[in-house]
């Protein structure tokens, strides 16, 4: 499933705080649009496209801006 995520751009649906603070994006998996609970390291406000970087499991992603 890492290999699945990591790569994937996705949409904040609940803002991330940056740090600690998880918020969560939606990206599509399978043909399926799953929610993941995501940390970055800077705020990220709703409705931003992200990159994941890295998967921690449990349904929790490590994100980064996305600039197209």
């Amino acid at each position: 499933m890492e290999e699945e995520l990591v790569g994937k751009v996705g949409d904040v649906v609940v803002r991330i705080e940056g740090g600690n603070d998880p918020g969560e994006v939606s990206i599509v998996v399978d043909g399926m649009r799953e929610r993941y609970f995501a940390l970055g390291r800077e705020e990220i406000p709703v409705g931003s496209r992200v990159l994941v970087v890295h998967h921690r499991g449990d349904r929790t992603v490590d994100v980064e801006p996305w600039i197209a």
